[in-house]
């Protein structure tokens, strides 16, 4: 059976300043666009039997410069919707909502064009991907090309685990990969965080 890779897209100047950006496509930087080709020589010799990414750009131009060809756009590869927390720091939701935490607090609604989404609404969509993708693992390795927190959901959904568990795995770096794999049919992390 083949492995899933998964592969936060490159540094943005919201990743590097802390912003949450979930639905605002915020293009790479020099340094994550550097970082996205570094990717290519890592990914050149694994024969890939697919290849799906979100489709904001940021995810798309790294699968792109990392040589990844046939990508395939999946909406369900979003990052989370932040709603009104779109473009916030944690420490600003802070300032207003002591305490706070992603994963035990949720988001709030925000405009039309980011209403907002909840864990379980993140989860039913990585849920849905890895139905997708786990037939397709019979006949070798499928890379996905994500966003941190939604890379982090669709891991522990991998595992098993109640999305919540989500918060027991550090953050992806920007233009790192992550690999989940199976040993005697149960699911594992095989690798994280890999630059």
């Amino acid at each position: 059976m083949g492995e899933l890779m998964v592969i936060r897209h490159g540094q943005t100047e919201w990743s590097l300043s802390g912003r949450h950006a979930g639905r605002t496509d915020v293009p790479l930087t020099d340094a994550g666009e550097a970082t996205a080709r570094a990717l290519a020589p890592k990914l050149a010799g694994r024969p890939l039997v697919a290849v799906f990414s979100s489709p904001l750009g940021r995810a798309m131009r790294t699968a792109e410069l990392a040589g990844l060809t046939g990508v395939e756009p999946d909406p369900d590869l979003l990052e989370w919707d932040y709603g009104g927390y779109e473009g916030l720091t944690a420490e600003q939701i802070r300032a207003s909502r002591p305490g706070w935490d992603l994963w035990r607090d949720g988001v709030v609604r925000g405009g039309a064009d980011h209403p907002g989404e909840q864990l379980r609404q993140v989860a039913a969509r990585t849920d849905a991907v890895l139905d997708r993708i786990r037939p397709l693992l019979d006949d070798g390795d499928v890379a996905v090309v994500a966003h941190g927190h939604l890379a982090r959901v669709l891991t522990v959904r991998w595992l098993g685990l109640d999305p919540s568990a989500s918060r027991l795995l550090g953050h992806p770096h920007p233009g790192t990969l992550g690999f989940l794999a199976t040993e005697d049919g149960q699911p594992f992390i095989s690798a994280w965080n890999v630059p």
